[in-house]
């Protein structure tokens, strides 16, 4: 070790470490009721609000008229600049239903449009009826994403011709990944949390604390921020990818110039490919979040091999970029986790500014907590499905640059592998 590093270190650790990161002692965190069993029929779980969270405030909804058989839900939302809204429908689990779950989705966005002219796009999600559990639970068989000039060319779609539309995905039940665990809700990123024994705990300190240095562990297997003189600001979103939200997060990138990474669950991005690909053609960065967002410290070696690696295979199809980055799910992550993104090739990212955004605390709130936490190289963790993100997205971004900062992605502030 390099004497210099070696006197920063012994400085450091005598106190407090740096950054928001929590390496505590395991605790033995019992099943909540209603975890879900995931085998190869149903992948996925809902993740219910944990006790003390708030509820997120309802979106605005529109009726169509006429009414639709299926339609469950149509909300639309607004970044300050365009509105874009989402259909839920419900088909029968028919031997026609795609052909079935097509032609409602083709009404309903034609009722959305009339229901609503504002709107920029129009997402649609289709389920079986019986199987739906949320976004998170048993994956819809049809998606399409229709931007308002898309309109007219998504209405004359068949069946025979739905390749020739790139913004729609019809479910082939042929899913990537076949895997059976139990997965309990741990709740969403707090703070990182390391479980091991004391003793792991302590080596995870010690890399923790060498960061502060260089800005990545010694082995360069964990990103914790980059280099303190720097200027940048990593941006980064968890658990895309979602209709609706995503297109609004992507316009107000896009109006700002600012670039982002997304850490993507992989069942997101099997049944929502377009807007991968989006991500990706916009000059941003995808990143690996598991295939199921699930809490990988439990599972086998082989069940969090087969985690990364299928999600690292289905976004390299999709978006041609080499994966470099992977964030754990709640910010759960041990050695052997740590191993073996490793060994799969990747580094895994944490977050030095983390507003609690998902705990719905209001746009006012999660502004003043990214700004007060913003530092040289630091990492900004923020999540999609977040109405007060979206809202609060153009400010924070403007107000950092005022301070003399540029927000970019990972691998822009990390610099080459």
């Amino acid at each position: 070790m390099h004497l210099h590093r070696a006197l920063s270190l012994t400085l450091l650790l005598s106190t407090a470490l740096p950054g928001p990161v929590s390496l505590a002692a395991p605790t033995v965190r019992q099943a909540v009721p209603g975890s879900v069993q995931l085998g190869s029929v149903q992948l996925g779980s809902v993740q219910p609000i944990p006790p003390g969270y708030r509820k997120r405030a309802d979106l605005p909804t529109l009726t169509l008229t006429p009414a639709l058989p299926g339609v469950r839900k149509v909300e639309y939302l607004s970044n300050g600049f365009i509105e874009v809204a989402h259909v839920l429908i419900m088909v029968p689990a028919t031997s026609n239903r795609s052909a079935l779950a097509l032609r409602l989705a083709q009404r309903a966005v034609a009722g959305t449009f009339t229901a609503r002219p504002e709107l920029a796009e129009v997402d649609v999600s289709v389920y079986v009826s019986g199987q739906y559990a949320g976004f998170g639970g048993p994956p819809p068989v049809f998606t399409a994403s229709v931007p308002i000039l898309r309109q007219s060319a998504f209405a004359q779609l068949q069946i025979r011709t739905l390749p020739s539309y790139d913004r729609a995905w019809l479910a082939s039940f042929t899913l990537p990944i076949d895997i059976s665990l139990a997965k309990t809700y741990e709740g969403p990123e707090v703070a990182s949390t390391y479980v091991d024994p004391a003793k792991q705990v302590q080596i995870q300190r010690l890399a923790q604390a060498l960061s502060a240095v260089g800005g990545s562990s010694l082995d360069n297997s964990v990103f914790y921020h980059g280099n303190p003189a720097g200027t940048q600001i990593a941006l980064t979103f968890d658990d895309g990818v979602h209709p609706m939200y995503e297109p609004l997060i992507l316009d107000v990138l896009r109006r700002t110039g600012a670039k982002a990474t997304f850490f993507i669950v992989g069942r997101n991005a099997l049944a929502y490919p377009y807007f991968v690909r989006d991500i990706a053609a916009q000059g941003h960065e995808v990143a690996n979040h598991t295939y199921h967002h699930v809490r990988l410290p439990r599972l086998s070696d082989s069940q969090i091999r087969q985690e990364l690696t299928s999600t690292d295979a289905l976004l390299g199809r999709l978006t041609g970029q080499d994966i470099r980055f992977f964030r754990p799910p709640g910010g759960r992550f041990s050695a052997r986790v740590l191993a073996g993104a490793k060994r799969e090739g990747l580094t895994t990212a944490m977050w030095t500014d983390d507003p609690g955004d998902f705990n719905n605390i209001g746009q006012v709130k999660v502004e003043n907590r990214l700004l007060s936490h913003i530092r040289p190289s630091g990492i900004v963790l923020l999540h999609e499905n977040v109405p007060d993100t979206i809202n609060i997205m153009t400010d924070f971004i403007n107000d950092a640059r005022a301070s003399g900062y540029q927000l970019t992605t990972l691998a822009q502030m990390a610099g080459p592998k």
